[in-house]
């Protein structure tokens, strides 16, 4: 069933107002799981990574229930942060073409208030996506009325909970109609997740596409470093692979400037994304890693989710995560959609055991910890990139790899 037709003529059966068909000829394997029960009106607890094609499942199920006459807020998707909300919204306004005078608003913090609450007291919207803390804002406003919510959504919920939003989800979740559709989609399944579930879902569906056939395809790669030459290592690994765009995470905001900085000193095309930002810069700066007026990223973990790059090419750690949820949210940014994505991390001596816990949770061999320790200078003549300074490479490895930039 997880690559069956995907035959949309036969999930929407009514020919007016239905939602659009943006090109899909096949199911995903969550989507193949998970639009039967939806579409039967049932609640969902879904384990899905990211890139697993879960908006269009959700989108399609909550766009079906719409009564476009209707002109209160009838579905509701709760994201994490103002990017992946962006994101989703987008996805959803394209499979809603064939929907007309559909209102769909995008509710996010980091945006000007007042315009929000204009906009809503001027026509409500149909459909709300948004992050907890603005919604909630705005339904305590009493300008956002959630009381005929059909369907809410809770989209990477495990990422919600960890950003401290579970206070918010309860309050906008009870705000909603009492006997609405509910649809939790979770990378992971903690037990404060396991237990959110228990209390707001109603004899819930359960489906996962963890493992087997829907992990993306990703070739990972660790490398031990001294900690002192993280930056240069970094321009060296990009160098060696030469990623047509590439996402670098770092663990602090502070790393992320000084890393993008460091970056541009070495002829990068590299931008910084953290959420210290304003809100326009934030969105310029997705835009020129979108068009490719800049090929590297550097980014914080909060700043990159929803973080919506046609073919990223591949991932860098910094420095690891403190733990393996994070590190499967970073590398999901690359590998998507059927292609090969590809994550190199690199890895100091107090960060071994980190490596061996992210190794072990994915049946990893130690082995793939390459070290680099000897080195011999040697001058790039094919790098695609305006750099003209020696760079060292290990002798010592089957594969080239570069180890620090002198």
């Amino acid at each position: 069933m997880a690559h069956d037709r995907f035959r949309l003529a036969a999930a929407f059966p009514r020919p007016a107002s239905r939602p659009g068909r943006p090109g899909y000829t096949a199911a995903t394997p969550i989507q193949a799981q998970s639009l039967p029960p939806i579409l039967e009106g049932r609640d969902l607890l879904a384990q899905a990574p990211t890139g697993s094609g879960k908006t269009a499942a959700f989108g399609l199920g909550l766009l079906q229930r719409l009564d476009p006459a209707e002109s209160r807020c009838q579905a509701l998707v709760l994201c994490p942060t103002r990017e992946l909300a962006d994101q989703v919204g987008r996805q959803l306004r394209r499979l809603a073409t064939g929907i007309p005078n559909l209102k769909l608003s995008v509710l996010t913090g980091g945006m000007a208030l007042e315009p929000q609450i204009a906009s809503l007291e001027a026509h409500d919207p149909q459909v709300v996506v948004g992050t907890p803390g603005r919604v909630q804002e705005l339904a305590r406003k009493r300008v956002l009325h959630l009381g005929v919510v059909r369907t809410l959504v809770l989209d990477e919920a495990d990422r919600m909970l960890d950003m401290g939003f579970e206070e918010p989800v309860r309050e906008i979740a009870n705000r909603c109609h009492g006997q609405r559709q509910t649809l939790l989609f979770s990378a992971t399944f903690p037990d404060a997740i396991r237990e959110l579930a228990r209390q707001l879902l109603r004899d819930p569906v359960e489906v996962s596409v963890e493992g087997g056939e829907s992990a993306p395809d990703i070739e990972q790669r660790f490398f031990d470093v001294d900690p002192q030459f993280r930056q240069k290592a970094v321009a060296g690994l990009l160098l060696r692979y030469r990623p047509e765009s590439a996402v670098v995470f770092c663990n602090t905001r502070k790393d992320v400037d000084e890393v993008a900085g460091s970056l541009r000193q070495f002829g990068f095309s590299a931008l910084a994304l953290h959420g210290d930002m304003e809100q326009r810069d934030r969105d310029e700066v997705l835009l020129q890693l979108a068009n490719r007026s800049c090929n590297v990223l550097v980014a914080s973990d909060v700043a990159a989710r929803g973080l919506d790059v046609e073919d990223l090419a591949a991932v860098v750690n910094y420095e690891l995560p403190t733990d393996v949820d994070a590190y499967r949210h970073r590398i999901g940014r690359t590998g998507r959609a059927g292609r090969r994505g590809l994550a190199l991390s690199l890895v100091a001596g107090r960060e071994n055991a980190r490596a061996g816990m992210i190794a072990a949770a994915q049946d990893l061999s130690l082995l793939l910890l390459i070290r680099c320790r000897r080195s011999i200078p040697y001058t790039f003549t094919w790098s695609p990139y305006p750099y003209k300074k020696n760079i060292y490479i290990d002798t010592k490895t089957i594969q080239l790899i570069i180890i620090t930039i002198a």
